[in-house]
Parts: structure tokens; C-alpha cells; sequence
């Protein structure tokens, strides 16, 4: 099941959107529900390591500890 959604954007990015629809042959549709959820899977880690970053449980190494661990 699918629900339609009624948005206001600039214009620029609807020109964006349809260059990007034409030069992939998909809808405008597909095209911004492929950027809707990229956003919500971006937003989901970005929350995730938000959490982890102000759980004090969470052991914390810095940059230097991990570059040596991964011999960088």
C-alpha cells in the first residue's frame, strides 16, 4: 500500500529531480522515495551513534586507538 504526499519544493530541486528521473528513466516518484529513504537510513544511524556516543556505558576509544587497531 502506498500514500500519496503533497510537498512544496524549489524550484531547483524539481529541476534536479527530473534531470535525474530522465537520465535513469524512472519516475519523479521513485526518485524521491529513493531520497526519502536514504534520509531516514542516514537519520537512523546518525541517531544510533548519537545514543551510543552519550551512553556512558559505551567504551569510547579515540581516532589514534583506532587507527592503530585497524594499522593505519
Amino acid at each position: 500500500m502506498s500514500t500519496s504526499v503533497s510537498i512544496r519544493i524549489p524550484d531547483e530541486i524539481a529541476k534536479q529531480i527530473d534531470e535525474i528521473a530522465k537520465e535513469t528513466e524512472r519516475s519523479k516518484s521513485f526518485i524521491i522515495q529513493k531520497a526519502i529513504e536514504s534520509y531516514i537510513d542516514d537519520f537512523s544511524d546518525l541517531q544510533i551513534a548519537l545514543d551510543r556516543l552519550h551512553d556512558p556505558k559505551d567504551d569510547k576509544i579515540s581516532s589514534r586507538e583506532l587507527k592503530k587497531s585497524l594499522g593505519i
